[in-house]
């Protein structure tokens, strides 16, 4: 379906340097990357704020993947969006959640895999010493990451990206710090500046691949997925229904089949202490 075909990476921030050799080796494909005159990612959102992503991850990953099939006047396409924050089991601590989309147009097809990595150095701190800068800046894994430095957080008025040199760092904060007491920095997440995400849209890839791979049994289409996860697994001591996984179901998105997967994990009771009625 994929093979020999041109399939675009929706980028300008270098992510088909990871993306590309792998969906290559894999789907037979050739990488094509969009002009930066043609195609800019920047109309559906920056980390740094000047522009708003309105939609949810899916939604700018299809649209990006969209934009640059038109740019290159091609039907096939794969888009990544990465979302920082806390994480949403382990709250106080920063996860890069890393979404990746492939959209074939001609087939009518779309794939997508997620990823949530606590292996981030997502993060921003208002300083007003060069020391705090330094501790911060080494902390950040710069100058390998890049950083950004601005007036105040949440100001676009006055604010420094992509820097990844000491003497730069140093020449900007003594500049903002002219016009205020403070000065707020942050990691620079888009990926060609942040080798760290930059690996974790590897593994998502990698994910992606391994959905890619699985074909529904029932038209052949590929990307049979988990669309529906079944609670109930009984308890092995009052036989009541747990919260613990019971059933996957996987249903393909081209002809509708789909199917139940019985105890994925494996085991067919729960243990009472992960029962509600036995340790409430």
């Amino acid at each position: 379906m994929f093979k020999g075909r041109k399939l675009v990476i929706a980028t300008m921030h270098g992510k088909e340097r990871v993306v590309g050799p792998l969906l290559e080796k894999v789907l037979g494909v050739q990488v094509v990357v969009p002009a930066t005159s043609s195609f800019n990612t920047d109309m559906f959102g920056t980390f740094s704020g000047e522009v708003e992503r309105t939609l949810d991850p899916l939604a700018t990953a299809r649209q990006k993947c969209i934009a640059a099939c038109k740019a290159m006047n091609e039907t096939l396409a794969v888009a990544s969006e990465g979302s920082f924050g806390p994480h949403p089991v382990r709250m106080f601590i920063p996860a890069d959640e890393e979404l990746i989309l492939l959209k074939d147009t001609q087939n009518d097809i779309e794939i997508a895999a997620r990823i949530t990595s606590t292996n981030t150095n997502f993060g921003g701190e208002e300083i007003n010493t060069w020391d705090a800068l330094k501790t911060f800046a080494t902390n950040a894994g710069f100058p390998e990451h890049a950083l950004i430095l601005r007036d105040a957080k949440d100001s676009n008025q006055h604010i420094y990206k992509g820097i990844t040199s000491w003497s730069e760092l140093e020449e900007k904060f003594k500049s903002l710090l002219s016009i205020r007491s403070s000065v707020f920095v942050e990691t620079d997440m888009r990926a060609h500046l942040n080798p760290t995400r930059m690996k974790i849209i590897a593994l998502a890839i990698e994910k992606l691949i391994e959905k890619i791979d699985t074909c529904c049994p029932t038209c052949g289409s590929p990307g049979f997925d988990v669309t529906d996860v079944i609670e109930g697994l009984p308890c092995s001591v009052c036989m009541l229904p747990t919260r613990s996984i019971k059933s996957l179901i996987y249903k393909c998105k081209k002809c509708s089949h789909s199917s139940e997967k019985l105890y994925p994990k494996g085991k067919t009771k729960e243990d009472p202490m992960f029962c509600d009625n036995c340790n409430p």
